[in-house]
Order: C-alpha cells, then sequence, then structure tokens
C-alpha cells in the first residue's frame, strides 16, 4: 500500500515539476481569476457546472468548494489547465480530516490526484 502511495506522491512532484516549469517560463499572464468545474451526482446523473472566483467559498449540496489558484499552459496544441482547490464535505461531522480533497487538480489527467468521494464527482474544465 505504501508503494502504491509513494509512486502516486512521485507521479504528482513530477507533474507539478514540469508544470511549473513550463508555466514559470512565459511571458505572458496565464494565471486566471476565474475556475469551472463540473460537479456529477452520481446517484441522480445531474451534470453542474460552476463557476468559482479564486479565494471565494461556494457552497453546493453539501460541499463547500474554494479554488486557490488556476493556470493555463503556454501551449496552444496541447492545452492543460491545473487549479489548486479545496473542498470540505459538510455532512462528515465525525472526521478529523478538514478536508476531503485539498490539492492540484489537472484538466487533462484527473487520476494524477482524484477527487474520490461516494457521492461526487468534480473535474477541472477551464480557467480564466
Amino acid at each position: 500500500m505504501n508503494l502504491k502511495k509513494n509512486i502516486k506522491v512521485g507521479l504528482i512532484s513530477i507533474a507539478l515539476l514540469i508544470t511549473s516549469i513550463s508555466l514559470g517560463n512565459s511571458n505572458t499572464n496565464l494565471e486566471g481569476s476565474y475556475t469551472e468545474i463540473k460537479i456529477l451526482n452520481k446517484i441522480s446523473s445531474k451534470n453542474t457546472s460552476l463557476e468559482l472566483e479564486n479565494n471565494k467559498e461556494i457552497a453546493f449540496d453539501d460541499l463547500l468548494i474554494k479554488s486557490i489558484k488556476c493556470k493555463n499552459s503556454e501551449f496552444d496544441d496541447d492545452p492543460e489547465i491545473i487549479a489548486y482547490i479545496q473542498v470540505i464535505d459538510q455532512s462528515i461531522t465525525n472526521n478529523n480530516e478538514v478536508f476531503v480533497f485539498n490539492g492540484w487538480m489537472f484538466s487533462s489527467s484527473p487520476s494524477i490526484n482524484p477527487f474520490d468521494h461516494p457521492v461526487y464527482d468534480i473535474w477541472l474544465t477551464s480557467c480564466y
């Protein structure tokens, strides 16, 4: 189990390093003020788009969602959108963890750092 976790952490670190190098070399402002996400309710099969203003929390059902930062890649042929997102599930009262998700999301590879929730699925769609 630890080996899988170490591999996952290593892959995330490599992806963040590559992304920060490619984003850091750009002369244009690739950072956005708004992050757009889609939320799928796995029980009802309803799909909802949300626009998150960075550093402002939005309530969606039992979730509190906050986007801290989002960036677009400088490459037009293979666009990548990354965002640092925090999610709190207010229905969980006996858990010591504050966030059910706290980390970077990648639009092209959501499985690198997946949002794991029994009811909802969240994925990143744009940054502007």
